[in-house]
């Protein structure tokens, strides 16, 4: 049951944050530069399916191991932060090596919000299954 807990936490987290972020820091500065490429709204399953998937690898590598070791909300941190930085940092780089008018304002602003995103959610999640379970 804690795993279930600690993974509504985390999801319920990351995609209230993602929205915000999403709305306020990601979409102005993408609208600068490739706003030709985006979407009146976005597509609802793909968002699902990729927080489901991005959630269930943060439990696995980081969250469920500092529930069931004991670890420091600080090492949540910062193991978080480089999950983040390996999801976000491929999507970016890759998309700045390959697609022409994608802007290093685009990779470094997602990029950070990926990284805080990632760290804080996970970090957040473990904290209140702490204080719930």
């Amino acid at each position: 049951m804690t795993l279930v807990i600690l993974y509504v936490i985390t999801f319920a987290l990351f995609i209230g944050l993602d929205f915000l972020g999403l709305s306020y820091l990601i979409k102005p500065v993408f609208e600068r530069h490739v706003s030709a490429l985006l979407l009146d709204s976005f597509r609802l399953l793909p968002v699902i399916v990729f927080y489901a998937f991005y959630v269930g690898v943060l439990l696995y590598f980081v969250s469920w191991p500092a529930l069931s070791h004991e670890r420091s909300l600080l090492w949540v941190l910062g193991n978080a932060a480089l999950i983040g930085a390996l999801g976000y940092g491929t999507y970016e780089f890759t998309n700045l090596a390959t697609l022409k008018d994608w802007h290093p304002a685009m990779v470094a602003t997602d990029l950070s919000w990926g990284i805080a995103l990632t760290a804080v959610s996970a970090t957040g999640g473990v904290w209140l299954t702490r204080l719930w379970a």
